[in-house]
């Protein structure tokens, strides 16, 4: 089978893509096309988790999304955060994202290495006493919470933004022979954009054992999974597959 187009379901890159070399090596066209996109929570619909921002003495961030929109849920709702608010992110990255809307230096400011389990130490060994409040999506994993409750702390979960489905009534499939998936929310959004997808000889990728559970469960026949100790990414299962298929 020549394989002529891929469909990567992310975001094209500003910068170069990842996946340059394998179009000029394969002589293969790469689009990149997402499936899904990141929608903010109104206040109305915030307002109806009766969640009482200032009642909580540190806030936990796992991505610079929740940073983006809990502070414009607070410029929206004109909560004002006092200084001796404390937070707590997963990684460094995400931690000195925060400077965006506060002055870093004046905060409590916590960080891991990228783990929930990496910002849990100090959280649970000299953090305890606080009442924390979780910046999570509509679709987020258990994990923080199920640390929390292990932990025996006190906490509230908030939604502040939300993962939809991308319209894609006006895309086509058609020209592509590989489809590659990064998430369980991706597969969500092909299915119901594509309720009479029929996979014949298309080749299916996905990143992550979860995403790969989710394209089993909706009956597609995935060919090409990552990560792998052999093959850490989706580019470098991509390049072996495409190899395989010159010899």
């Amino acid at each position: 089978m020549k394989i002529q187009k891929i469909l990567i379901s992310q975001t094209e890159p500003t910068e170069k893509s990842p996946y340059s070399d394998l179009e000029e090596t394969f002589n293969v066209q790469v689009k990149f096309k997402p499936l899904i996109q990141i929608e903010g929570v109104t206040v109305k619909e915030f307002r109806r988790q009766r969640v009482e921002i200032l009642s909580h003495t540190a806030i936990v961030f796992t991505a610079r999304t929740a940073i983006d929109h809990f502070f414009r849920i607070c410029e929206e709702l004109r909560i004002n955060i006092p200084e001796s608010m404390k937070y707590f992110c997963t990684s460094e990255a995400i931690a000195l994202y925060l400077q965006k809307y506060i002055v870093y230096r004046k905060r409590k400011i916590f960080f891991g290495s990228g783990s929930i389990e990496s910002i849990m130490k100090p959280i649970s060994s000299k953090h305890k006493t606080n009442k924390f409040l979780l910046a999570l999506n509509n679709n987020h994993k258990t994990d923080l919470s199920d640390a929390f409750i292990k932990a025996k702390l006190t906490y509230t979960e908030a939604i502040f933004y939300k993962t939809v489905n991308a319209d894609m009534k006006k895309f086509s499939l058609k020209d592509y022979d590989i489809i590659v998936f990064y998430s369980p929310a991706d597969i969500k959004s092909f299915c119901e954009n594509y309720p009479r997808f029929k996979q014949n000889d298309k080749i299916i990728a996905t990143f992550g054992s979860a995403t790969a559970k989710a394209a089993e469960d909706a009956k597609l026949n995935v060919t090409i999974k990552a990560p792998t100790p052999e093959m850490p990414s989706i580019k470098t299962a991509l390049e072996k597959f495409l190899k395989q298929q010159q010899q």
